[in-house]
């Protein structure tokens, strides 16, 4: 009898060692790489927190001192971010600059949630002529350009913070108000709404029990989304000359204000206010692509497939 050629059998060696094969999950590198974008996403945001919250009292310097000896001196030491036009530190200035950035970016992104999740939950909640009615409204603003839309509202103000949070605010209300409403008419055929009319409970508690926390954490994603996008509106408007006033400190102001020096050849007034934009932005959005997909676990699930 031939003993070896069983020996062989779902080997594919022929040696009778395994042959090694090692079968992966197609979905632990994306989660891996997953981990990687919430922790850098994490850390990045956290720096930005601390930098505005603490380098402003503890860095006993006056971010507005001008020094004309020290005026485009490039990134060193002294100067990491080097200086802009009139001597002034401009690692100093991006950080006051973010900060107010931020509370304008937040300010605003707060606001239009608050319009948003009130549009839209009104008119999921009501449904018939005013939901047609309201979603009208809706399209209508859609239409008109955004940062069209808030120069117009920014130019009836003088330069400030306020007239640039009412403006961003006035234009960026519309994606939140889609959201809020169809995530109602989707809890809307829900059993236990359903349940709660039978019952007798009235539009108004079914809406203000039921439906509004159903609709808390898109709303809430929707806002955190909405901060960078209010911040870079903030610096656009800032550059036009039509938000904040050029003696404030904003990364809108502060790019605007570097304008000739980039023409002359000196990058650095430029890149950095610019970076202080683009990484806080990478940051959030890093954040909230994780939340996203743990409030939706469908969609979790068909990504890692």
């Amino acid at each position: 009898m031939d003993t070896d050629s069983g020996s062989d059998t779902g080997t594919g060696t022929g040696t009778g060692k395994p042959s090694g094969t090692v079968w992966r999950s197609p979905g632990t590198g994306r989660r891996s790489t997953r981990a990687l974008r919430v922790r850098s996403s994490a850390a990045l945001v956290t720096m930005t927190v601390l930098a505005v919250l603490l380098v402003p009292p503890l860095v006993r310097l006056d971010q507005q001192a001008v020094d004309l000896s020290a005026k485009l001196l490039p990134p060193s030491w002294a100067h990491p971010f080097g200086t802009d036009d009139v001597g002034r530190d401009l690692l100093l200035r991006c950080v006051y600059g973010l900060r107010v950035s931020l509370l304008v970016g937040a300010a605003a992104a707060l606001t239009a949630t608050l319009i948003g999740t009130a549009v839209g939950a009104t008119a999921g909640a009501l449904g018939g002529w005013a939901d047609r009615a309201l979603m009208r409204v809706v399209d209508t603003v859609s239409s008109v350009p955004h940062l069209l839309l808030g120069i117009f509202v920014v130019a009836m103000f003088r330069p400030g913070v306020w007239p640039v949070v009412v403006s961003v605010a006035l234009t960026h209300w519309l994606s939140t108000a889609r959201i809020v409403r169809a995530q109602v008419l989707s809890l809307r055929a829900r059993p236990y709404i359903d349940a709660a009319v039978s019952g007798g409970a009235s539009r108004w508690r079914v809406l203000v029990r039921h439906l509004l926390p159903g609709v808390l954490p898109q709303a809430a994603l929707a806002a955190v989304l909405m901060v960078p996008h209010a911040m870079w509106h903030e610096s656009a408007l800032s550059f036009l000359g039509l938000g904040l006033p050029t003696h404030t400190a904003s990364l809108g102001t502060l790019i605007q204000s570097a304008r000739g020096s980039l023409l002359a050849g000196q990058w650095w007034p430029t890149l950095f206010p610019g970076l202080f934009i683009i990484v806080p932005t990478l940051a959030v959005a890093g954040l909230a692509g994780a939340w996203r997909e743990r409030i939706n676990p469908r969609r979790r699930s068909e990504l890692m497939l």
